[in-house]
């Protein structure tokens, strides 16, 4: 039976691209389960399936077979458009690039994932706040490009933040930041999940990085195992 804490289960996740002679296995016999206030890296070689299991933990790709459970109901078989519904209402997303709008103020691209929430009036004030907290009260009506890679990367965790996800996925959040950058942003993840009672995943090949988290897990050969010293 799983803990009343636990979130998010993974079992006996298969990934396979292609068929027939074609086809090209990527994760096999993956098992995961993350209790709400978890933080977790997952490392590996490049190549080796990482950014494909976060996919499939925020429903943008779907496995070839296993189950995926959040807050114990399946999710296997959702349609897309319940799908879309679930990341939007459960799961905020960050990468390695922002993918914030050009023509969009900070606060106005923090905005964007609440248009399409039933429950969004509370929204402008939640995406102040948030904007205060990482540091970024004066800078709400600036645009992109008008900020730094930093700044653009808090906007981009904001963002992921306006609908109150139980769950924050992170691929490479710091990949394209200075060191001293990718420490405070590491920093503010861990403390903002902390704080929005949130679990963590984070894909990173930043051993400074994976090394904050409470768990590190290896992917290699398509499977997924505890990294020697891990905590």
């Amino acid at each position: 039976m799983d803990s009343p804490d636990t979130l998010l289960k993974l079992t006996d996740i298969e990934k396979i691209y292609g068929s027939g002679d074609a086809a090209t296995p990527v994760l096999s016999d993956i098992a995961l389960e993350v209790n709400t206030g978890d933080s977790i890296a997952i490392v590996g070689p490049s190549g080796c399936g990482k950014s494909t299991l976060l996919n499939l933990i925020g429903l943008l790709d779907t496995p070839t077979s296993g189950s995926i459970h959040f807050n114990g109901a399946a999710l296997d078989g959702f349609n897309e458009i319940e799908r879309a519904a679930f990341r939007n209402r459960s799961i905020g997303f960050v990468f390695q690039l922002h993918h914030l709008l050009p023509q969009c103020t900070a606060l106005e691209n923090v905005l964007v994932p609440s248009l399409v929430n039933s429950d969004r009036s509370n929204a402008p004030e939640r995406a102040t706040h948030l904007l205060e907290r990482v540091g970024l009260k004066d800078r709400m009506g600036s645009r992109p490009s008008q900020l730094s890679g930093g700044e653009r990367q808090r906007v981009a965790v904001v963002r992921a933040l306006i609908n109150r996800p139980k769950l924050l996925l992170a691929d490479e959040p710091t990949g394209a930041l200075s060191e001293e950058g990718s420490a405070s942003l590491t920093g503010l993840l861990l403390e903002l999940s902390a704080e929005e009672k949130m679990a963590l995943i984070v894909v990173t090949h930043a051993n400074a990085v994976a090394q904050k988290m409470d768990t590190v897990l290896e992917l290699r050969n398509g499977k997924l195992a505890l990294q020697d010293g891990s905590r």
